[in-house]
C-alpha cells in the first residue's frame, strides 16, 4: 500500500492579514502579493501526485486551492471538495477586529500583561478557547470540545479515507490556528505555532489511524516554485 500523506497549507495572504485583522469565520480575499506567492507555491508543488485536494469553505482557502491547482500538470484531474470542518476557530465577536483587540484582551484574561508575556508560558488550546469565550459578546465562539471534533474529524476522515483506498497524497488548504490546533492534537509537547506562514507546508503522515509529524511551516515549495517560474519569465 502506499504511504498516505497530507501537504497542508495555510491559504494565501488575504487583505485583513495585510492590515492586520483577525478572520476566523469572516473572510477576505487574497492579495495581489498572496495570489503570486501561491501562484509560486503551486508551481513547486505540480508534480506531486495528488490524489485529491480539499480547503475549508472559507473563500480565501478555497481561492488558494484553486490557483494551486491551476498551476498543477493535472490539476483538472484532481478531485477537490471543501470541509467546514476544517475552517479556522471562530472568534465571535472579535472577529473582523484587529489583532491588537483579540491578542490584547485575551492575555489579560489568562492573567498575562500582555501577548509576548503569555507566549512566554506554556498555555493550552483550551485555555485560549475558553478565555476567547469570555471575550466574546456574542456567544458564537466555539468551545473547545466543539473545535477539537471538528478539526480532528475533519483531517482524520480525510487521511482515513485515503489509506483505506490504498494511499497516496491528499493536499488540503486550511487556516493558521486550526492548523497548530492539529498539530497539538497529534503531539501535545509542541510549542503553539500561531506564526505559520501564508502559504507556508505541513507535511503528515497516515497510518492505521496515526498522524505523525513530517514537516512544518515548510516554505521550501514556494522558493522552488518562484525559481521556475522566474526561469521561464512567467514573473
Amino acid at each position: 500500500m502506499t504511504e498516505t500523506k497530507l501537504y497542508i497549507i495555510r491559504h494565501g495572504k488575504t487583505m485583513f492579514n495585510t492590515i492586520g485583522r483577525t478572520q476566523g469565520w469572516s473572510d477576505t480575499p487574497l492579495t495581489a502579493e498572496g495570489e503570486l506567492v501561491i501562484q509560486q507555491l503551486g508551481a513547486g508543488l505540480k508534480t506531486i501526485p495528488f490524489k485529491e485536494a480539499y480547503s475549508s469553505d472559507s473563500g480565501r482557502a478555497m481561492q488558494t486551492a484553486r490557483i494551486i491547482l491551476q498551476e498543477h500538470l493535472q490539476g483538472e484531474s484532481i478531485p477537490y471538495r471543501t470541509d467546514k470542518r476544517i475552517r479556522e476557530w471562530c472568534f465571535g465577536s472579535l472577529d473582523g477586529g484587529y489583532d491588537g483587540e483579540l491578542w490584547g484582551v485575551v492575555p489579560r484574561i489568562l492573567a498575562f500583561k500582555n501577548y509576548d508575556e503569555m507566549m512566554s508560558e506554556t498555555i493550552s488550546y483550551k485555555n485560549l478557547a475558553d478565555a476567547i469565550i469570555k471575550a466574546d459578546t456574542s456567544n458564537w465562539a466555539e468551545p473547545y470540545e466543539k473545535i477539537k471534533e471538528r478539526v480532528w474529524s475533519g483531517f482524520e476522515d480525510m487521511a482515513h479515507y485515503r489509506e483505506k483506498d490504498g494511499g497516496g497524497n491528499i493536499m488540503v488548504v486550511s487556516h493558521g490556528l486550526t492548523i497548530s490546533f492539529l498539530l497539538s492534537l497529534i503531539d501535545n509537547d509542541l510549542p503553539m505555532q500561531i506564526g505559520l506562514e501564508n502559504g507556508s507546508v505541513t507535511t503528515l503522515t497516515y497510518k492505521d489511524g496515526s498522524f505523525t509529524i513530517e514537516d512544518v511551516n515548510d516554505l521550501h515549495y514556494i522558493a522552488d516554485g518562484k525559481k521556475e517560474l522566474e526561469e521561464k519569465n512567467l514573473l
